[in-house]
């Protein structure tokens, strides 16, 4: 299972977003800079990430993007989960799907449950500010 670059990009952005929105709102154009993400691809995340409720928009001169929140209450995997698809390691466990015909047959149904616990409880177990502390560090260094 990979994420797609939309989840690398999204993650990468918002901890840009936590280490520079802490007096100003921050523009994509900066983050798209800083991140060498393109600016079109971040203006569709953010999309996500603010009808996510993780992000806030602020117009006008010196607007851009603050954090919702704060970031050690958004964990990575809500973050994830906005801008991807559903995190199911497979097709028939998917949200909206009809699931699994053969559910009362299939005798992995239970190891691909356990696998998409397991990935969604490692996301979720980190906090975007977590990662923040850890970029710090490296810019420190």
């Amino acid at each position: 299972m990979r994420l797609s670059t939309r989840a690398q990009y999204a993650v990468r952005a918002m901890v840009d977003l936590a280490l520079y929105s802490t007096s100003k709102p921050v523009s994509l154009k900066e983050i798209a800079q800083r991140e060498e993400i393109p600016l079109s691809y971040l203006e569709q995340l953010f999309f996500r990430l603010k009808n996510g409720g993780i992000v806030t928009s602020i117009r006008g001169p010196g607007g851009g993007y603050i954090l919702a929140r704060e970031s050690s209450l958004i964990k990575v995997g809500e973050i994830v989960v906005t801008v991807e698809e559903p995190l199911s390691p497979v097709a028939c466990m998917d949200e909206g799907s009809t699931g699994c015909s053969r559910i009362s047959q299939c005798v992995t149904h239970n190891i691909w449950k356990g696998l998409g616990e397991k990935i969604r409880g490692f996301l979720d177990g980190i906090t975007l500010e977590d990662l923040a502390q850890e970029a710090r560090r490296n810019l420190e260094a």
